[in-house]
């Protein structure tokens, strides 16, 4: 299916980004792994950048922007839908207790917070900034504003424009509105990997087939950094609800109360506690530990609540990055856009960043505020040793590779290869035979730096020579096999090696490696692949669960063929195996490339660097190169020369060549200079 823009990740984020496009007259789909596994259930529904007494400065303005935003989000979202979202400008009473007195000058209004830092209620300070507008209650005044407190409460802030929303009903409310406004809804997808080709995303893998669109969001939250190497990790929460009990009269607590180490949020019926903040990972479930202490903290808080029976518990997992604080704006490819990592505030800021985002995208606004949340900032500075093209998942600007503003003016970036959802640092991939020895081809893969490297399954089970001990001759937790099926010359041959292949790879400890690179070769004199045959194999292997890297002429419409049955790859030959002749099909490879929705690997024929450095400026995505490295006197050597040929020829593609004049230009400028 293909559509304008996809939106991956179905919870509040990505629902009211995909809602605020639709309304602007965006085609719009959605894609959902579990909408009720989405952060938005784990959440209490507080709007509180007061009350959270946010520091940044930056995030504090986007905090306030959003809330201000609400009444009329909210507004719109059920007018479109005829469900209430609870939405209640309620304001937030904060209590504080005795001990935080030593914390400095509460009735003054002093208070520290570390610069910078975005901390959970368990380190909030009990005194707001100064451009806060809360007012301190005493101990006389917050005891008969909310009756019921705990003795150990001395006073406490309200703050009078936080506000709260019923979650769990504002995301019905926004998968409704969705509907109705005409998105695309599929629940149940889970997105496995981006299809990426020269800096743009062309596809998404998923688990019901490839997906296109001419844009894409990722606004999966907790799972974001599955699929690109973003610092965002899952940090569950806790949380459960009392059921208020029939024989009290009316609703006890009327407001939300926002304790040091505790929230408590009233509802028609029950009271909603909340919420521990833990780094496991995807570890699911309550705990009794977490319950417990959930328990404790409210009953200290608002002690009447032992007595109201437990109606549910809940966990969820939130999008915390490094400085709790979200990354919103451009990506390194030019049409992936991220909304991921709001931590403990995705409700709070879910209008503001619909807005932003569907600005960025539709009209190239960038508001000034998103500079602050942009990816980059957790980008370390590159070694000034090694200012080049210096790691291949390395990020650029978001509108095309480019010389990062954060790192030398040499650093340009890139985005990283990845092959049927596997990320590589190396665009050189080599083979295993043809050496004369195997301390030859040891040495020689680990002078290439590549992470790909052929075998051919046939030559390692007849232990062919020069293929005896292969196995055991390589790393193979750092090295990512890939089994080819040489030496077959008919697809059912290929088929059924490439399954030997599987099983080889598993033996020495890939359990989850299903790549093979088919050949299908009947021609024993030029060594040509089969187009029938190889097509035929890969239809078959695909359906298998096979990430097949066909070997291929360089037939613009068989790499198209391949690639719709679902091929990982296409890797047109640059002139006949080991015949070192160079490119020899350069037209062709250009129109491949040029059409390739899956990466392009230039396969057989490379004889020099020079040459690989040539194949790597027509665009292609990786190099796949044995006969030079191999043949060579000194392969070692050769080896390394290959793979800063890659580098070189892949840094000059993404720089650009300089246009082909007729006619010559001086080098100096002919102003200015100095006349007698």
């Amino acid at each position: 299916m293909t559509s304008e823009t996809v939106i991956i990740g179905g919870g509040v984020i990505g629902l009211a980004i995909a809602i605020e496009l639709k309304l602007r007259g965006t085609r719009v789909t959605v894609l959902c792994r579990d909408f009720q596994a989405a952060a938005t259930h784990a959440a209490a529904g507080m709007l509180a950048p007061d009350a959270e007494n946010i520091s940044n400065e930056a995030m504090r303005s986007l905090c306030w922007r959003s809330r201000a935003l609400y009444p009329d989000w909210t507004r719109k979202l059920e007018e479109l839908t005829g469900l209430n979202t609870g939405y209640r400008p309620c304001g937030i009473l904060a209590p504080v207790f005795e001990e935080a007195e030593g914390q400095g000058g509460r009735e003054q209004g002093v208070g520290s917070r570390e610069h910078g830092q975005n901390l959970s209620p368990l380190h909030r300070s009990p005194c707001p900034p100064a451009s806060s507008p809360a007012y301190w209650l005493n101990k006389e005044a917050i005891h008969q504003y909310q009756p019921g407190l705990g003795a150990e409460v001395v006073g406490g802030w309200w703050y009078p424009e936080d506000a709260q929303v019923d979650n769990k009903a504002l995301a019905h409310v926004l998968w409704a509105a969705a509907e109705s406004v005409g998105v695309e809804l599929k629940d149940g997808i889970t997105v496995e990997a981006f299809l990426q080709q020269q800096g743009k995303v062309v596809g998404v893998q998923t688990n019901a087939g490839i997906i296109r669109a001419a844009h894409y969001v990722l606004a999966s939250g907790a799972w974001s950094n599955e699929l690109l190497p973003l610092p965002v990790r899952p940090r569950k929460g806790q949380m459960l609800s009392v059921r208020i009990p029939e024989f009290v009269p009316e609703l006890p607590l009327k407001r939300v109360l926002f304790g040091q180490d505790i929230y408590i949020v009233p509802r028609r019926d029950r009271l909603v506690i909340g919420a521990t903040s833990e780094d496991v990972g995807f570890i699911p479930d309550n705990t009794p530990e977490g319950i417990q202490k959930l328990l404790q903290a409210a009953i200290r808080l608002y002690p009447q609540l032992k007595h109201y029976p437990i109606q549910e518990f809940w966990w969820g997992f939130r999008p915390a990055t490094p400085d709790e604080l979200p990354i919103l704006g451009t990506s390194y490819c030019q049409n992936l856009t991220l909304a991921t990592g709001h931590y403990r505030n995705g409700i709070l800021l879910a209008p503001v960043t619909a807005a932003l985002i569907a600005d960025l995208i539709l009209e190239q606004k960038s508001d000034p505020l998103l500079a602050d949340f942009h990816y980059s900032r957790f980008q370390s500075k590159p070694s000034t040793s090694t200012p080049m093209l210096t790691h291949s998942a390395n990020f650029s600007n978001g509108h095309r590779p480019a010389i990062s503003p954060q790192q030398p003016s040499l650093s340009i970036q890139d985005s990283p290869l990845i092959i049927a959802g596997k990320t590589f640092q190396s665009r050189l991939m080599t083979g295993t035979g043809k050496y004369r020895s195997i301390e030859e081809m040891q040495q020689s893969v680990a002078a290439s730096d590549c992470q790909i490297v052929t075998v051919a399954v046939r030559r390692v089970q007849t232990k062919a020579p020069g293929h005896e001990g292969l196995a055991e001759a390589l790393d193979w937790t750092k090295i990512w096999m890939l089994p080819n099926t040489a030496g077959c010359q008919t697809a059912e041959e290929a088929i059924r090696v490439a399954r030997l292949g599987r099983e080889m790879a598993k033996l020495l400890g890939q359990e989850d490696n299903n790549f093979v690179k088919l050949e299908v070769i009947p021609d024993l004199k030029y060594l040509l692949p089969d187009p029938i045959g190889t097509l035929q194999a890969a239809e078959q292997l695909v359906k298998e669960g096979f990430a097949v890297l066909p070997y291929i002429n360089a037939d613009p419409m068989l790499a198209k063929r391949l690639e719709e049955v679902g091929c990982a790859t296409v890797m047109p030959l640059a002139s006949p195996i080991g015949s070192g002749q160079g490119l020899k099909t350069t037209a062709n490879i250009q129109i491949i490339i040029e059409n390739a929705g899956v990466p392009v690997v230039v396969d057989a024929g490379i004889g020099s660097p020079s040459e690989a450095a040539q194949a790597m400026e027509l665009g292609a995505d990786a190099l796949l190169i044995n006969s030079a490295i191999a043949l060579s006197p000194n392969p070692a050597a050769m080896a390394r020369a290959m793979n800063l040929a890659t580098v070189a020829g892949r840094l000059a593609y993404l720089a650009g060549r300089m246009p082909i004049k007729d006619y010559a230009s001086p080098s100096s400028p002919l102003t200015g200079t100095i006349t007698s």
